[in-house]
This record gives C-alpha cells, structure tokens and sequence, in this order.
C-alpha cells in the first residue's frame, strides 16, 4: 500500500492531467474540424435549393452561387443556373465568357438579361468601345442608368445629348450611379448651364433625394455642406437672407420648399421678402416650391400661389400639380393654359387631352372639344370611357373576338417561355415568371396575343390572362379582361351586403389580378389583399369565431372579410364609391381628410384626379373604370362611368359621416 499522503497526491496528480488531458483532446478535435471542409446545405427539394441560388446571385455571394450552381446540373431551367452563377462575377468576367452564354441564348429574355448587367458595368468601366457595341442588341431597353451611360458614351463621341438629357432626367428614383455621372459630364462639357444642374439639383430635393442632391451639387460652385444644410437646416439657411452668390440663392430655394412642407404661410412670406434678392425665374421657382406643397396638401389658396410661377424651372409633378389645383378651383382658364404650357410628351397623355377638352367646352370651343375628346375615346380606360360620354355616348362591352383555333392553342402550348413562365409562378417567383411571359409577347399579333390570354385563363394563370388580353387595339375579348371567377361565393356575399358586384370585382382586379396568394409589399394578403389587423377586426365584428390569420387566404374567408370590409367603409362614406375606394387603399381617414379641404362640390373624376398619393390617385380611377366594365358586362346594358363617380362634396353638403372608422 501506498502511503496516505502518496495516495492522495497521485489522485491529484492524475485530477490535473485529466483536465490537461481533456483540454487538449477538444483543441485537437476543433482543429480536425477547421481542418475538415463544410459540409454542403442540406435542402428539401431543388426548387428550393434554385431559390437559395437566386437569392445568392441577388446578393452578389459569387462563391454560394457557384456553390449551388454546380450542384443543380440537372435543373429544369439550365439557362437560369448559369445566368445566377455568372451574375455576381459580371465585373470581373473576361468578356468572352459574356459573349458565350449571350450567343448561346441570344433571342432569350434571360440573355436580355444579362445584357443588361454587362452594359451597366461597361458604363462604370468607361469602356465604351464594347458598350457602343452591345447597346444596340439591348432589346428591351428599359434601365434608365443604362440610357445615361448611354448619353455619356455619345458625349465622348463629340454628340451633343443635352435636348435627350433633359428628357431622360425627370424622375430621380431611377438614377442610380450613372446619371449624377452623366449630369457632371453634361456640366464638365458645358453641354448643361448652370440653370440645368441647379434644375436637377432641386428635382432632386422634390423627390426627397438628398443624397442623391449632394452628388449632383458637386456639378456647381456651391460651397461645400451648403446644399445639405438647406435640406437638413432650412431655417439657418432663411435666416442668413437670399443675398449672395447663385449658390445661394439656391439653397435659399431649397429651404423655402423645405419650409413649405410644414408651414405655407411662412414660406410665402420668406419668398416675398426676398424678392428683391432673386432673378424673376428664381422668384417664380420659388413661389413654385410653396404652390407644389400647397396643392398636394389641397389647400384652396394653392391657385394663388401658381399664378406666380410664369417662367419658374419646374418637374413633371409640378406642371400637372398646377392643373390640379385648378380643377379643384373650377379654374377652366387656368386649366387650359396650364395643359398647353406642359412639355408635348405629358400634354399627350389620356388625363391631359380629356381635361384641356373639357376646359376648350367649359370656354364654348365646343369644335376643339370634340376634336379632343374623339382622338382618345377608343383607348380603353377611365379617361377613354368619360371622353366617350362628353361624346354623348355610353359605355359598352365591343363584339368578343373569334375564339382561337386550336392550332393556335397548339402553337401556345409548345412555346418554351411560356413553359419557363408557368415554372416559376408554380414556385412563387412571379417577377421571373412576368419576365419569360411578357418577352413572349413582345412580337405576337392581336390573334396571338388572344390566344396567350385564352392559354393562361385554361391553366387558371388569370393575372396573365388579363394583362395580355388587355395589350389588344383592335379585337377583344372582354371576358379574358374582365374575369369574374368565384362567382359562387362572391354573388351572396355582395347580395347579402348589398354591394355593387361590378364594383368589387373591379376592386379585385385592381388590387391582387385574381392571385390567391397575393401578398404586397406591406403584408396584405389575398384576393381582397386585406391587412391582418383589418382582417383580424372585422372577423371580430361579424362574429367569425374561427378566424385565425392561416385563413386570409382561403377564397371564401378572403371574401367575406374584404366584403364586410368594403361596406363598412362605403356606410362611413356616404355611399361613395369612389371615396370607399380610395378608403380602401389609403385608408378611411384619409378620404375624409382630403374631402374636408373641399370649398364646394367637385365632379368624382376631378377629386380623384387630385388625390395626393400617386397610388391612390391610380388605384381609384382603375377601380372605378373597372367596375363599369363589368356592370356593362354583367346587366348587358350600356353603362356610365360619370354616374359612378358622382359628385364629391364637402362635409356638411352630402350628410354626416356614420360608422366607426378602423
């Protein structure tokens, strides 16, 4: 035996080896497995790991997304594994790469594609030798960055592009990199003068832009921070007068739109007193800031305010801002000149043509009119359908097209886009499934075009069916436009509510195209697309005691909440479809808020005409237009739209509000 004290050292002994042992066992073990590769993502199907794939490519991950890539060899969609394994390396490619899967796919919607992320990254890369060359072969053409490098590259080829530059450049959102680029091209060439850059320097201030504004003041003399300080201090600005330089006359401009979003009267009174600082187009410009915030808060005073703005530098917004606000007025005279004095490209458009007809008949130019009224009367919408009633006309469903043949059916059915198109909607990629659809179309006739619709309604794809039907001038088929499926369901349930089936059928293909599964970007769900605390609650109102938010979705539940819904909202408005419309989409209060700026009655096609949000502003006049569609479809009878949309009139003239807003 071992004595005592051996005993107990040996056991402390061999204690301290065992937690030295033990540790060195783990640092070993971690080491085998860094040293081991990763194990590869397991998924549950190929579908899903084609997903993980796109999203790889979408967030520039080049090593997952040739990861995943090379693991999908078999994939249905071949020409989409290699467009998302080569989308992130793009940059850094050789071009012969490019060339390859361009060749190999030309004519497809996904080479397009590709094209497109090679010509914006020769734009970064200035190499406009093989920018020139491809540009052309773009098809679709719709990358307003591409359009700038575009311009820049006939700048270096000696070309003058300030006239198309001017076009191009009106709508911030879309600049991205290149067009700051191509403004200070435009400047460094003095293609653009100093009125040009300061115009879309403040265009970039009306879009609520500022860092976009920050870049592009790099193309003036302004000192540095000063234009930031007039969008982020507007008041410290004021404060130091509009004396000085250009530069700060500008920021002062800046400022006082600034000013404006919050107090009106403030911004008038700082343009007043400073005019005698400002050239007559600064001043002018400067009444514009205070008219635009004055007419898109609806305030009746915004038509004194555009009376001072001859000769000012002002947006697309701002040209139609200042026919709307005389509408509102009742303003006929300024209506018309309003309309006239817009750039050709946006007094051409359906809106404008049908009001400066109305103002030419509300002035007794009753020929003019006409002439007005006639050349947008066969275009099928809102303002096609009021143009065809100041016609003396009603609105009816025109002859339905032969039905295709079946060779046609045949000759849809074996087209591969399509196909690809149905594969991606199976699995939920709509934008992909648009893409391959709509390139299909491109080319088709009117025959064709009715026979891709009639293919997408047999395999129950009804959104394709209505937007491709609706791509037709000449011959149509109004029940692919106008569907009206779930009729079971959707007729007791407006019967029971006493709602008007054409309006909600109309609200429906607006809101979701007949998708089950539509969701927005701000969560609504459904045919209906209702919020789930709005569903929640009116669940909770008509006593739907199994309600759970797993059932939005279902058709019948989608139905009876939307429906429930829409009536409440119609009972709290009056009965006003046009304002339970706009309800629906912006919310109850805000239809309240902007009939409450009301000084007299207005035709519903005026209100809805200056509605402030974007939107909305579209959202109702499509509803609208739609419903009556579909009343004429469903009663066989001509119909009115004028009559549907009423007259609009402030509180007080159309009788109390009742019911209890959400």
């Amino acid at each position: 035996m071992f004595p005592m004290k051996w005993t107990a050292g040996l056991v402390l002994a061999c204690a301290a080896f065992g937690t030295h042992g033990a540790q060195a066992q783990q640092r070993q073990q971690a080491q085998q497995q860094r040293q081991q590769p990763p194990q590869p993502q397991q998924f549950a199907s190929d579908d899903d790991m084609f997903a993980a794939l796109r999203e790889a490519a979408r967030r520039d991950d080049g090593a997952k997304a040739f990861d995943l890539s090379s693991r999908l060899s078999n994939y249905a969609i071949p020409s989409y594994i290699e467009y998302y394994r080569l989308k992130p390396q793009v940059k850094n490619l050789p071009n012969a790469d490019i060339r390859d899967f361009l060749k190999r796919h030309e004519g497809s919607a996904i080479a397009d594609r590709l094209r497109n992320d090679w010509l914006l990254e020769l734009g970064r890369a200035r190499d406009w030798t093989t920018f020139d060359e491809q540009y052309p072969q773009f098809v679709l053409d719709d990358d307003t960055q591409v359009k700038c490098y575009a311009l820049m590259s006939r700048i270096e080829r000696g070309h003058n592009v300030a006239a198309d530059a001017r076009a191009l450049l009106v709508s911030p959102r879309d600049y991205g990199e290149a067009c700051p680029a191509l403004v200070m091209r435009l400047a460094e060439t003095r293609q653009f003068n100093d009125d040009d850059v300061w115009d879309q320097v403040r265009l970039a201030a009306e879009f609520n832009s500022p860092n976009l504004m920050r870049k592009l003041a790099l193309a003036t003399d302004a000192p540095e921070g000063l234009i930031a300080q007039a969008y982020d201090k507007p008041a410290a600005i004021i404060a130091r007068s509009a004396s000085g330089s250009r530069a700060q006359h500008e920021a002062f401009l800046i400022a006082v739109g600034r000013v404006a979003r919050n107090n009106l009267e403030q911004a008038g009174a700082e343009v007043l007193g400073a005019s005698s600082y400002l050239s007559p187009r600064e001043l002018a410009t400067g009444w514009s800031m205070v008219a635009m915030q004055a007419a898109q808060k609806l305030q009746p005073d915004a038509v004194e305010y555009w009376k001072k703005t001859t000769g000012a530098a002002m947006s697309l917004d701002g040209y139609q801002w200042r026919v709307r606000s005389a509408l509102r007025a009742g303003n006929w005279a300024m209506v018309k000149s309003g309309i006239e004095a817009m750039p050709p490209t946006l007094r051409d458009d359906s809106p404008w043509v049908y009001w400066l007809g109305r103002a030419c008949k509300a002035q007794g130019q009753r020929e003019q009119a006409d002439a007005l009224f006639k050349s947008i009367a066969s275009v099928n919408g809102f303002y096609g359908q009021l143009a065809l009633e100041e016609l003396g006309q009603k609105i009816t469903i025109p002859p339905r097209a032969a039905a295709p043949s079946e060779e046609d059916m045949a000759a849809m059915s074996a087209n591969q886009g399509f196909r690809r198109a149905f594969r991606f909607f199976d699995m939920n990629m709509r934008f992909e499934g648009y893409r391959e659809w709509n390139w299909q179309l491109r080319k088709m006739t009117e025959r064709q075009l009715l026979a891709a619709a009639e293919f997408a309604r047999r395999n129950n794809v009804l959104d394709r069916m209505v937007n491709t039907s609706d791509r037709t001038k000449t011959e149509f088929d109004f029940t692919q436009r106008f569907p009206s499926p779930h009729h079971d369901i959707m007729h007791p349930a407006t019967r029971d509510l006493g709602l008007d089936k054409a309006w909600v059928y109309g609200l429906i293909r607006q809101e979701s195209r007949f998708i089950q599964t539509a969701r927005s970007h701000v969560g609504a769900s459904g045919l209906m697309q209702l919020m789930p605390a709005t569903a929640k609650e009116v669940a909770r109102r008509i006593g739907m005691a199994d309600f759970s938010q797993a059932r939005i979705n279902e058709i019948g539940t989608n139905i009876m909440l939307g429906t429930n819904y829409l009536s409440m909202v119609l009972q709290s408005l009056d009965g006003s479809q046009p304002l339970a419309t706009a309800a629906y989409n912006a919310g109850p209060g805000r239809p309240k808020a902007w009939r409450s700026t009301l000084t007299r009655p207005v035709e519903g096609a005026i209100f809805a005409e200056t509605i402030p949000f974007a939107e909305t502003r579209g959202y109702v006049k499509n509803v609208m237009s739609n419903a009556t569609y579909y009343a004429a479809l469903f009663e066989n009878a001509p119909q009115s739209l004028k009559a549907r949309m009423g007259t609009i009139a402030p509180k007080g003239y159309a009788g109390s509000e009742n019911g209890e807003p959400f």
